[in-house]
């Protein structure tokens, strides 16, 4: 049983601009039924996903705090200024949170960034990616777990009367899967990770019911899946039918699918017709034409909003929401007639 209601409407996380208040407002306006907590990268290093989960791990295990570092982020085992600079910017963006939300009962989902992908980001002190020690991997997804359920506790605190949804980060886990992250040399990549370490890792992370969405356009649902993630939530415009069969199981299974049919960056209107049709397509193919299955899924974006105008903003979450209404069968309110 998943915590939104049937097809409701959520964003991905990111958003465009600085103001994390004037964000949060956009979503409490635009998604009242799935609301989610805003990242605001363009405010620099920190703000960003990795930043910010970067700042809840060094809470947790200083052994985990980054620095900057040309190439991204560093493990510098201390909380120095940019952890610092991570941990405010999260405890703003909660404020925030918490001020756009006064009296609101529905689901709010939360992000952090998952392990793998973590791994495939962050240097060692010796220049080369985590992803090289399995050991440095294994301890990053115990702080990881500790990490999330206290973030989930803040958040609850902030919302209490909410439902606390957890969504973990991995656009990089294909390319870890598939031995495509290079080395510090640039002259080789690194080892492929075989299914089951990178399920055991996964699971230490999911194991209190958190989704995962990867927005590449071959997302291992089924790996996911088996893991134990709650939801999965893809981007439908770049997989198209590749992952029908996999994503027919996770519905058999009964793991919510956050569906992303809505482009994250674009300009002008997009019908409501449009924006249902790559989910109304998936459902007809996998023969899912009861309702009753419309309780296992979200709407979103595709993306994130990071590098999205304002003007998008609001018209993909608009579309985003049309999207359940047209699936739910339910009348346009008066308000999106004008």
């Amino acid at each position: 049983m998943t915590a939104w209601r049937p097809a409701a409407a959520t964003g991905v996380g990111s958003m465009p601009g600085t103001s994390a208040h004037e964000a949060m407002r956009i979503v409490a306006g635009e998604l009242p039924d799935f609301v989610h907590v805003v990242e605001l990268p363009a405010r620099g290093p920190g703000s960003d996903l990795v930043g910010r989960t970067a700042g809840l791990l060094a809470a947790v295990d200083t052994g985990f705090g980054l620095e900057t570092t040309p190439l991204g982020w560093r493990i510098c085992k201390s909380v120095g200024r940019e952890m610092r600079r991570a941990q405010s910017w999260l405890s703003e963006d909660l404020d925030a949170l918490e001020d756009g939300t006064v009296g609101y009962e529905g689901p709010v989902k939360a992000a952090m960034c998952g392990p793998w992908t973590l791994a495939a980001q962050i240097e060692l002190p010796s220049g080369e990616r985590m992803l090289r020690d399995p050991r440095a991997v294994h301890d990053l997804a115990q702080a990881l777990g500790e990490a999330a359920r206290l973030h989930v506790a803040e958040v609850q605190q902030r919302v209490p009367q909410a439902t606390v949804v957890l969504q973990m980060d991995e656009p990089a886990l294909p390319t870890v899967l598939a031995g495509r992250i290079g080395t510090a040399s640039g002259l080789s990549v690194y080892a492929a990770v075989d299914d089951q370490t990178a399920e055991l890792v996964l699971r230490e992370v999911l194991k209190d019911g958190a989704g995962v969405h990867c927005c590449a356009g071959d997302p291992p649902i089924d790996l996911l899946r088996v893991s134990g993630a709650a939801f999965v939530s893809v981007d439908l415009l770049a997989i198209g039918r590749s992952c029908d069969e996999a994503l027919g199981r996770a519905f058999d299974a009964g793991v919510g699918v956050m569906a992303g049919c809505v482009p994250s960056t674009g300009d002008g209107p997009i019908s409501d017709t449009r924006a249902s049709a790559p989910l109304r397509d998936l459902l007809h193919r996998l023969g899912l034409t009861d309702a009753r299955w419309l309780d296992q899924i979200a709407v979103t974006p595709t993306c994130g909003f990071a590098t999205a105008s304002p003007t998008w903003v609001r018209t993909a979450l608009t579309a985003s929401r049309a999207v359940g209404r047209v699936l739910r069968h339910d009348e346009v309110p008066e308000e999106d007639q004008r």
